[in-house]
């Protein structure tokens, strides 16, 4: 069966439609996320996503082209280690349908088989259900929990570590 998503490196041609569909998303977003919400957030972000240390991804919905999520592999580590932080969000009207676990496995597979790397890592606020299932369903295991782990929108926040092996993936 052919996935629902597609899923490309961020462009910045896609600025503009992730911009209005994060302006469109604040209450799903909740304290969970604090993505751009403007063309010059949206440019820093672009430039971070180097393809070496730090890649952003652009889900869409194959039927419709519109944009589902955003998923960022980051503090990309090579050598020895083989390993990256992915973090992921959904975006408004196009949630709860499966789209973004499809899009999170697409990358999950693109970085085991292309990438190389050895394990994923995805830190995870406690109360986000959403995305803690999301993780779960795609065979993560919780490793622990780290109080005050990240600052998301000026508040320091505790996180759940899950992640999950290159011989453990299924997909």
């Amino acid at each position: 069966m052919q996935p629902r998503v597609t899923v490309n490196h961020v462009r910045s041609a896609d600025g503009p439609e992730l911009v209005s569909a994060n302006l469109a998303s604040l209450a799903l977003h909740g304290p969970w996320v604090s993505p751009c919400r403007d063309l010059a957030s949206f440019q820093g972000y672009l430039s971070r996503c180097d393809g070496d240390r730090s890649m952003g991804f652009i889900a869409r919905e194959r039927a419709s082209n519109r944009i589902v999520g955003v998923i960022n592999l980051s503090e990309i580590v090579r050598g020895f280690f083989l390993n990256a932080y992915m973090g992921y969000y959904a975006v408004a009207g196009m949630n709860g349908r499966g789209l973004m676990s499809e899009a999170v496995g697409l990358v999950v597979t693109h970085a085991f088989n292309e990438l190389g790397l050895h394990r994923l890592e995805a830190n995870i606020q406690p109360g986000n259900e959403p995305s803690r299932a999301l993780v779960k369903r795609l065979g993560f295991r919780q490793e622990g929990y780290s109080p005050r782990y990240l600052k998301i929108d000026g508040e320091w926040r505790d996180h759940e570590r899950w992640a999950i092996l290159s011989e453990d993936w299924r997909g």
